[in-house]
């Protein structure tokens, strides 16, 4: 009967695991900078502050800055590079082919621009707030994609499951599988 406990408590502790690492996959974001619109000289000089506003950006989320090569680029910066849109000192290497993803990996505030003469002039550049972890009372992350932001979903939804990936499904069918096998 030891035996048998013991067995079930692993199977419990593996179907924890994977149900954790499923959740963390999840919950990662990816950010299609500006919507249908791109990364491109926008039409006025709030349009990405305005989009920004309506996202919510966390750590493991993505940008993606589409563009086409050779028309633009994406340079992270310092707030007053930012401000100033110069080009002198940029964070890291320059991204010069599109589109482009970038990691967000840390919290606090980032600044992106286009390095292209007069783009971050004319607006062309992000300001982003990244949450040093998501908070009870903030909103789920939305994606957004070619027709804009999709909806927040209710978990527990039957369309919370369909915006999970195939094999985040099948992982966990699988471990409940496997759990099951272990129970007595």
């Amino acid at each position: 009967m030891a035996g048998a406990q013991a067995a079930s408590a692993v199977g419990l502790l593996l179907m924890a695991a994977g149900l954790l690492q499923c959740l963390a996959v999840a919950a990662a974001t990816s950010h299609t900078v500006g919507g249908s619109t791109g990364w491109t000289i926008p039409p006025n000089a709030t349009f990405y502050p305005e989009w920004a506003a309506s996202q919510t950006f966390a750590i493991g989320d993505t940008l993606v800055f589409n563009f086409a090569t050779g028309s633009h680029d994406v340079m992270e910066v310092a707030k007053s590079d930012y401000e100033s849109c110069s080009t002198a000192n940029p964070i890291g290497s320059t991204i010069t082919t599109g589109p482009a993803s970038v990691a967000i990996t840390s919290a606090g505030e980032h600044y992106y621009i286009c390095g292209f003469s007069g783009h971050c002039d004319a607006g062309q550049k992000l300001s982003i707030t990244v949450a040093s972890s998501p908070s009870a009372t903030s909103p789920p992350p939305t994606s957004t994609g070619s027709d804009g932001p999709t909806p927040p979903v209710t978990p527990g939804s039957d369309a919370a499951a369909s915006l999970l990936p195939s094999g985040v499904k099948a992982t966990v069918a699988l471990l409940l599988l496997i759990s099951l096998a272990f129970l007595p």
